[in-house]
């Protein structure tokens, strides 16, 4: 028999086990009262009234309630949504700060504060929903993390994974069965191997927050797999775990404490901007009763909707300062208590919209940079979202990362022959100066991708001319109406041995300019191997075969040309270099190209001029990139030299003759990488400076000044 609830205290927010018993305490600034609900194995409910509140912090403690134990929140207040308040003690609600959660959503009329019925919002449903709804857990946060440490790997050494837990491992057939799809399975040995072989250094973790699938998908059938729903923002989703309760916590981080093993660090891709609630005729489960007006933004002109920049519903209230606490608070804990290495923040540009415009100097910024523990790890801005102004690429402040949007445009449409300049391209492949260098930031600003897991794989990029999204139910109406890749002519064409080599050199001429680009390359998990999802660029509903990693199918040349390519990056500091180019006036290469660290070539051989840069359709370059002057370093930020490297592209149809450049630029040169073999070879022959190089139409040619000449 439990004692009576006693006061407790305010702080820390969410359930706290001492040893003797649990502290509760929950922020809600519109609530009357609020009751703790303890739930027992047959789902029996006892409710304590939190007998104390301070500062808008609701809180109690009752002697021996132990880890494992399963409880929620239902508040009294007041109903009335044209006022932008949606108190309904009926409905259970899920603690914001919960660091494990049982169960799903049973999807029904009771996890709906309103009636369903009538589709008006504004009248009140009273029936319960703790038979529908997951459960909180008090945690026991204990582990061993014995010697772990984290790989802490500099910025410009970084080669970003971006990868999906269930998918990965569903169908890998090393995997035991009951770890497939898992945190466990991400983890298992076999893929550790598969990750060190090929010479990634992190992997990003698509969503695993706690999320919800839709109610919309359920009933058709489907589920949101790509989990960009989130519910709970301390919590890692149970549905990822090979075990139950508050062992889902412990799963996650042995996985990783293994990947740190390793020297793998992890970045989790997380979504702060809306929660799983939706707008105004969503479900009530958590955030919405407890304070619907403190958590989301209400439309300023009806008080009663939401204002949303992500397309979601809805849009978390960071302008509060309780607000801002839970997301700082939910950073800091998996920084702190789950020893992940970094962040990538989904639609970042809410969370920099103050008011409703974006600002970069935004009260959610204020406190990232002035933290002492997460202004120390890895920060990923996506810059942008679906308000108005929200295309921020470019915009965001020093400390941040950025998936470089305008990357990923440049060098689809450079190689599928579409107008843009060849000095697009030429600012993407050395790290996106022009969007970076003036605010003091570094190449390791832009996160290059060429494939990210909203679109297309690398393998559908160069194989269909439209996207197949049929299978999503909305009459193909969802997803990017444009592919940005080579249009490789009729898709009924797709056993053309010509239009299969073509398509496959598109796919190395991408691997290739990707890995050798400044600045920090993200490759789409599966691209590797040569994945496809079938035409479907949005795929966040298919929890199939369509999404899953097929390691029965792997292209086996295609993996070892990524393996070799990572290798080439790593072993050659000028393609990691820790500033920009900085290039030299036209007279002074003439003079001592050694006083330049890069240099742009017409294929004549001679070097590029102002006016050629003009020439908006040339489709046709060279780069050296010069290892001998300053700029690559090691992670303690010392000059290594290095080799010298002489790139060759053409993203012409027709093949091209390239002249060499003369002597004083270096030479003899030897080809490194040749994306008209489907194997990478090893091409001891050495071309003299001056030579003559053939390249055929789509064709990438790398060649290295050899040690000692």
């Amino acid at each position: 028999m439990l004692e009576a609830i006693s006061p407790g205290d305010p702080y820390p927010l969410g359930a706290t086990w001492d040893g003797s018993g649990t502290n509760f305490a929950v922020f809600s600034q519109g609530a009357e009262s609020i009751d703790l609900c303890l739930f027992d194995a047959s789902g029996h409910e006892t409710r304590y009234e939190l007998p104390e509140v301070d500062a808008y912090v609701w809180h109690g403690y009752l002697e021996q309630v132990e880890p494992g134990q399963l409880y929620g929140y239902r508040v009294r207040g007041r109903y009335d949504p044209e006022k932008g308040l949606r108190a309904n003690y009926a409905k259970l609600l899920l603690d914001p700060y919960a660091r494990a959660i049982s169960g799903e959503v049973k999807w029904g009329q009771a996890v709906y504060g309103y009636k369903l019925a009538g589709h008006d919002d504004r009248v009140l449903d009273k029936s319960d929903s703790a038979g529908s709804m997951p459960k909180s857990i008090v945690l026991d946060t204990a582990f061993d993390w014995a010697d772990d440490h984290r790989p802490r790997t500099p910025w410009h050494d970084t080669v970003i994974y971006e990868t999906h837990v269930r998918g990965l491992t569903w169908q890998h057939p090393e995997v035991p069965p009951p770890q497939r799809g898992t945190y466990a399975g991400v983890a298992h040995p076999d893929m550790i191997d598969h990750f060190q072989r090929l010479g990634i250094t992190a992997v990003e973790l698509m969503p695993v927050h706690q999320f919800v699938d839709d109610h919309d998908l359920m009933k058709r059938g489907l589920r949101n797999y790509w989990g960009y729903n989130s519910i709970g923002f301390f919590a890692p989703h149970n549905g990822y775990a090979s075990r139950r309760g508050q062992r889902v916590v412990n799963e996650f981080k042995a996985m990783v404490r293994t990947l740190h093993a390793a020297g793998i660090e992890v970045i989790l891709d997380v979504v702060y901007n809306h929660t799983a609630e939706g707008d105004h005729l969503g479900p009530t489960l958590s955030f919405r009763g407890l304070d619907n007006a403190s958590y989301y933004r209400l439309d300023r002109d009806d008080s009663r909707l939401y204002y949303d920049t992500t397309g979601t519903g809805n849009t978390l209230n960071v302008s509060n300062p309780h607000t801002l606490q839970l997301l700082m608070d939910s950073l800091r804990y998996w920084v702190l208590e789950m020893h992940v290495d970094g962040f990538r923040f989904d639609l970042a540009a809410s969370l920099a919209r103050q008011f409703h415009e974006v600002d970069k100097l935004s009260a959610f910024f204020d406190l990232i940079h002035q933290d002492p523990v997460i202004s120390r790890i890895k920060l990923i801005a996506e810059p942008w979202d679906l308000g108005s102004g929200g295309y921020q690429v470019g915009n965001f402040p020093v400390l941040w990362s950025e998936w470089n949007g305008r990357y990923r445009d440049s060098v689809r449409d450079y190689w599928r022959q579409q107008n843009a300049s060849i000095g697009e391209l030429a600012h993407r492949l050395t790290g996106s100066s022009d969007l970076y260098e003036a605010t003091g930031r570094r190449p390791w600003a832009s996160v290059n991708f060429v494939t990210a897991h909203d679109g297309f794989t690398l393998a559908d990029l160069v194989s269909y001319n439209v996207k197949h999204n049929e299978a999503n139910g909305e009459g193909n109406r969802d997803g990017s109406d444009d592919n940005r890749s080579w249009n490789c002519g009729v898709e009924g064409r797709a056993q053309d041995p010509a239009v299969v080599a073509l398509r496959k050199r598109q796919v190395r001429n991408f691997l290739t300019t990707l890995t050798l680009s400044l600045g920090v390359p993200m490759l789409l998990g599966g691209d590797e191997i040569g994945r496809t999802q079938r035409g479907n660029n949005n795929a966040y509903c298919q929890d199939n075969e369509v999404s899953w990693y097929d390691w029965a199918s792997v292209d086996h040349d295609l993996l070892a040309w990524a393996r070799t390519l990572i290798n080439l990056r790593r072993s050659h500091p000028v393609f990691r270099r820790r500033r920009f180019f900085q290039g030299r006036p036209l007279r002074q290469l003439d003079t001592d190209p050694a006083l330049a660290d890069i240099g742009w070539f017409r294929p004549d051989g001679h070097l590029m001029t102002d006016e050629d840069w003009g020439v908006g359709y040339a489709k046709s370059l060279a780069v050296l990139f010069n290892g001998r002057s300053p700029g690559g370093a090691d992670r303690h930020g010392r000059h290594v030299p290095d080799n010298s490297f002489y790139l060759a592209l053409n993203a012409w149809e027709q093949p091209l003759g390239f002249r060499l450049p003369v002597a004083k630029w270096g030479g003899p040169w030897q080809v490194v990488v040749d994306t008209s073999d489907d194997k990478p070879v090893y091409k001891p022959a050495l071309i003299a400076a001056g030579g003559a190089l053939s390249l055929l139409g789509h064709h990438f040619v790398v060649l290295q000044q050899p040690n000692g000449v």
